[in-house]
């Protein structure tokens, strides 16, 4: 495993449009990340420059305090794993997992064992003496990942959206178990995706991406609480985080015509501000009594079934937003009271952090 240093990187494919735009990025050893974004937000781009299959055309590349900016993909040390399974269909599945082994000089008891624990991290092990042309596309994968995860003296694992082919009944069940596969190996993990459920779910830090710029890195549940940006807050979440315009209310702030109580000094300081907009997820408003004191009345529009939930689009003095309700819980129709928990407010400034 390796800590993993990008210095002043920066990649563009044409004279001024950058694909990746210059700037300074650590991975701690051991540790598991997801590149999380759009198509095109550079995410696979700057994991091809970590594994040599792209030289980036600024900065340089560090594994373990050496500069290997310069050094072959071959000689990097590294394992990846592509969207489409790369497997040789006509070896077993035993000869497919043991074939890195193979070409390391592994001894045979040593690639027995190896191979044998991996294959029962991915529940392969019925299937070694299988040749793998006949598996489903969902086991090729598999054979891919477990390949992967088979050395355990690689620098790092690159992960490029390996779950895109799988069915998506398997996925959740694949994450799974690369992450249990992780736990047991501690590698550094890095995992290309656009798909929060997979990122969130996965990783220990997750690296949001727009237009070639992490623009915001944290755990999981930072990235949900605290986005650092209305980007962030709209990309993270199912539904995003509302963002209600906010007015200026004689030296504090208000939703329409209804004040905010209990607001700090700083957030006052910036009532004067442009683009004031209050944050909060719908998970965390809630329905309640006409009579409760912090109670903000709303129109309720339309209620969508979610399956395990109802999302509710709401009008607070005509302006929108969405709760998410519990199927079990009752939901008003027409007129009706919401309650925003002071804990969970956030406030943006020029679609940014108030912190």
């Amino acid at each position: 495993m390796a800590h993993i240093y990008l210095s002043g990187i920066g990649h563009a494919y044409s004279a001024g449009t950058y694909a990746l735009r210059p700037n300074d990025i650590a991975f701690e050893s051991g540790k598991t990340y997801a590149l999380l974004g759009p198509s095109g937000c550079g995410k696979t781009t700057m994991l091809n420059i970590i594994s040599g299959l792209v030289r980036a055309s600024e900065g340089s590349v560090w594994f373990d305090g050496v500069d290997i900016t310069h050094v072959s993909t071959a000689n990097r040390n590294i394992a990846q794993v592509f969207q489409f399974p790369v497997i040789y269909q006509s070896k077993t599945v035993f000869e497919n997992l043991a074939f890195p082994l193979h070409c390391r000089h592994w001894s045979r008891a040593r690639i027995h064992a190896r191979v044998l624990e991996i294959a029962e991290i991915l529940s392969l092990t019925t299937r070694l003496s299988q040749p793998a042309r006949n598996l489903t596309a969902d086991e090729k994968q598999l054979i891919s990942l477990g390949r992967g995860l088979v050395r355990d003296d690689v620098a790092a694992i690159l992960m490029d959206e390996p779950l895109t082919v799988i069915d998506p009944q398997m996925k959740f069940e694949l994450r799974r178990k690369i992450k249990q596969a992780n736990e047991q190996t501690r590698l550094t993990v890095i995992y290309v995706t656009h798909d929060q459920n997979e990122a969130m779910s996965f990783a220990d830090e997750v690296l949001v991406m727009q237009q070639g710029s992490v623009i915001q890195r944290d755990t999981p549940s930072r990235l949900f609480e605290f986005p650092a940006n209305t980007y962030v807050g709209n990309f993270i979440g199912s539904p995003g985080m509302n963002f209600i315009p906010l007015q200026r209310h004689g030296a504090g702030l208000a939703i329409g015509r209804y004040p905010l109580s209990g607001l700090s000094a700083e957030l006052r300081a910036h009532a004067s501000e442009q683009n004031l907009m209050l944050g909060i997820r719908p998970e965390h408003i809630s329905f309640c009594e006409r009579g409760d004191p912090n109670a903000v009345p709303v129109t309720v529009l339309v209620k969508r079934d979610h399956g395990r939930a109802f999302i509710v689009d709401i009008a607070i003095d005509g302006m929108p937003a969405k709760v998410k309700v519990a199927r079990e819980q009752s939901i008003p129709s027409d007129q009706a009271w919401i309650i925003l928990p002071p804990n969970h407010l956030r406030f943006y400034a020029k679609d940014h952090l108030i912190a």
